[in-house]
């Protein structure tokens, strides 16, 4: 096992950027040379059962593409998207330059279920609607979109999985459920397992969302407005590090902006056109993430994380507050093949997405040459 590490460079983070606001952290920055949008494309699985063994008898993935799948069938990608992101969530990555250019590449970005495109409680009929809609897990996520490459996109290999956040937790999924299926695996700001004290955060955001009773257990005739604005500032209390918050680091961005200002813009903008079960679906999704729990594994996550064959490209970031540098520093001693190259950042996970122009610049070129897709800047 090779473990490389980066010394870390705080001052990195003065730098900031509008961050384009996706449910998340708004991944995909504002720049002059915005690029056209992916290719949209869906895939729909009839009858699909759950590893719960529940079956939604119309599953459907949405998905973009850049790039064209060449003759050989050897050029394609995979980027998993993360929590409530679509298909443009690797923007930061992507284009002339940059670690995945789609003059060379197809690349392949899906949407986890529960985004409110891909089958999601929001947009799937009785007698899954809603709050019956049931919890999805990221094998069961992994699964769909193996079924969609292999059977529609006629892909059977790729030359990465590629993820951010929760899409990280798909890169290692895929690592282990198909240990031949990619070349490569690259995870930035995102771990194996959803460890406890992850699972405490995103219980703590579900209880502020559901005590908003127009939520009516899941039933609500009206967005459960007060109930999304606490889920967005409980959320927000975790996005950044305590540093980002000392040195008042969005003022670089909106000169003159009070605290108070910059919680009460959070607050009517955070989640604000996000579902709220859809937004609970794939909380529950990220909780009960874990490698260790595939099938043949017997909950074992150290032998689930021995037996991944690709070389790991592991980037945590040095102030994540949501998946933590020591979560990512334990799981990788048990990858074979991985280099621990931690992302020295003051923007916790938004650093993992290229929350700003350093950070950005440093994951193209740690990916780039990981990849080995690109060798010009």
């Amino acid at each position: 096992m090779s473990i490389h590490r980066s010394a870390s460079r705080g001052s990195r983070a003065l730098l900031l950027v509008p961050l384009a606001l996706c449910a998340l952290l708004g991944s995909a920055q504002t720049e002059p040379d915005k690029k056209p949008g992916p290719a949209p494309g869906s895939f729909t699985i009839e009858k699909f059962q759950l590893e719960s063994g529940v079956t939604i008898p119309r599953a459907i993935v949405v998905y973009g593409t850049y790039g064209t799948l060449n003759a050989a069938k050897d050029n394609a990608v995979l980027l998993p998207s993360h929590y409530m992101a679509q298909s443009d969530g690797y923007d930061w990555l992507i284009g002339e330059g940059r670690a995945l250019d789609p003059r060379k590449h197809f690349l392949i970005m899906t949407e986890l279920f529960g985004n409110g495109r891909s089958s999601s409680p929001s947009n799937t009929p009785e007698p899954f609607h809603g709050p019956r809609f049931p919890v999805t897990t990221i094998r069961d996520n992994v699964e769909a979109v193996h079924r969609l490459l292999v059977e529609d996109l006629k892909v059977t290999h790729v030359r990465a999985v590629i993820g951010f956040s929760m899409g990280a937790e798909q890169a290692f999924q895929w690592a282990v459920s198909y240990p031949g299926f990619a070349d490569r695996i690259v995870a930035t700001s995102g771990t194996a397992k959803a460890w406890p004290h992850g699972v405490v955060r995103l219980e703590g955001q579900i209880a502020a969302l559901t005590a908003d009773p127009a939520f009516n257990g899941g039933d609500y005739t009206a967005p459960p407005r007060k109930g999304l604005e606490a889920y967005g500032m409980v959320w927000l209390g975790w996005l950044y590090s305590q540093e980002w918050w000392r040195r008042e680091l969005w003022k670089t961005n909106a000169p003159g902006r009070t605290l108070e200002q910059e919680i009460e813009n959070r607050r009517r903008t955070f989640f604000a056109t996000s579902d709220a079960n859809d937004l609970i679906l794939q909380a529950r999704t990220w909780q009960r993430h874990d490698v260790g729990t595939t099938p043949g594994f017997s909950g074992d996550v150290e032998r689930a994380l021995r037996s991944i064959a690709a070389p790991v490209l592991y980037m945590p970031s040095e102030t994540d507050l949501y998946f933590p540098i020591g979560d990512a520093r334990f799981e990788s001693q048990f990858i074979p093949h991985v280099s621990l190259v931690p992302i020295p950042s003051l923007w916790g996970h938004p650093a993992g997405a290229g929350g700003n122009p350093i950070d950005r610049a440093f994951l193209n070129e740690q990916i780039g040459r990981f990849l080995e897709l690109t060798t010009t800047r």
